[in-house]
């Protein structure tokens, strides 16, 4: 008899895409390794693809969970509540039904406005703050968001995304790389691959409805400075490309005052996404920031005073006051 072949079982600890069902809609999300956890938040139009980088090196310490946010990537794309609470909440009930209580968040772009809110919602559960090239610390946004944002996106949109459309787009931009904003060919050429997931009628509403809960035809409208000072003793961690102009690099300063005891570290030659940029890099200062500062630990009673006392932070001296959002 022929010997029989012999068959490995999967990786447990390997970082996979998996599912699981929760309120009715399929989310999907890729997780891996063991130990302290460590939840990666994606920004909009984008999927937790975009950690594919450093996922596999961190997952040799920390046990990392990168979701695809609803209505992005593998999860289901409902007519549903798009705002930055509502995916603060989905991160609660997803880490719920993987038995996961503590977290460091880690958000990028959208994301890291997500984090902050899942830190001001849940701060029981956020052990660390991490942001990147995050969004929430002023009005300034890059010019195709904003007109994204408008009125007659429904119309434009599907013309625009489509594959004719999509190559003439490359063959400019080729020729005339300054033209859509970004200089930054990384971030460009990413950007662009993104756009072209927004084909699909039920990912371009999503990605509509969640830029409108953030951004309108003026910028940012949601800010995390009003609360950012609830943050206090909780490590946080700033991580920017100085050529970023999708969030813009000026913002960083911004958040920096705004979160108390923050460290910041900016990627001279990274644009809005430095985890692609620099994945060693990233790594490494996110190691470093994990082993040198301990987890928050929640107090309702400190918390309660600090809200009671409640005085945000002033944006530093010489930032444009219109470079900041208000609202909330």
């Amino acid at each position: 008899m022929p010997e029989a072949a012999h068959v490995f079982a999967p990786d447990p600890l390997a970082v996979t895409l998996r599912f699981r069902e929760i309120h009715g809609y399929r989310r999907a999300y890729r997780m891996g390794g063991s130990g302290p956890a460590l939840l990666f938040i994606h920004g909009i139009s984008d999927s937790s693809e975009t950690w594919r980088h450093v996922l596999p090196e961190l997952s040799k310490r920390y046990t990392v969970i990168a979701p695809d946010l609803l209505g992005h990537g593998d999860s289901d794309k409902p007519r549903a509540d798009y705002s930055a609470a509502a995916y603060a909440c989905g991160m609660r009930d997803l880490l719920a039904v993987l038995d996961v209580e503590h977290v460091t968040v880690v958000g990028h772009s959208l994301g890291g406005g997500v984090a902050m809110q899942f830190a001001y919602q849940f701060p029981e559960r956020c052990e660390r703050l991490v942001l990147v090239s995050g969004g929430g610390a002023g009005r300034a946004v890059h010019p195709m968001l904003r007109l994204a944002a408008g009125p007659w996106a429904e119309a434009v949109l599907p013309l625009a995304t489509s594959s004719p459309a999509h190559a003439v787009a490359r063959t400019l931009l080729s020729l005339v790389p300054g033209l859509a904003g970004i200089d930054h060919p990384g971030d460009l050429a990413y950007v662009l691959d993104r756009y072209r997931l927004l084909r699909e009628r039920s990912a371009r509403t999503a990605f509509l409805r969640t830029l409108r809960a953030v951004v309108d035809q003026r910028g940012q409208v949601v800010t995390m400075l009003d609360r950012s000072y609830l943050a206090v003793g909780v490590p946080t961690l700033l991580m920017w490309g100085a050529r970023d102009q999708i969030v813009p690099a000026s913002q960083a300063t911004v958040a920096h005052a705004a979160l108390p005891g923050s460290e910041l570290e900016v990627f001279e030659d990274s644009g809005h996404f430095p985890h692609h940029d620099d994945p060693a890099r990233f790594v490494a200062v996110l190691d470093a920031f994990l082993a040198t500062t301990s987890p928050a630990t929640h107090d309702p009673s400190t918390w309660r005073e600090i809200l009671r006392e409640g005085k945000p932070v002033a944006p530093p001296t010489g930032v444009d006051p219109d470079d900041v959002s208000s609202g909330s």
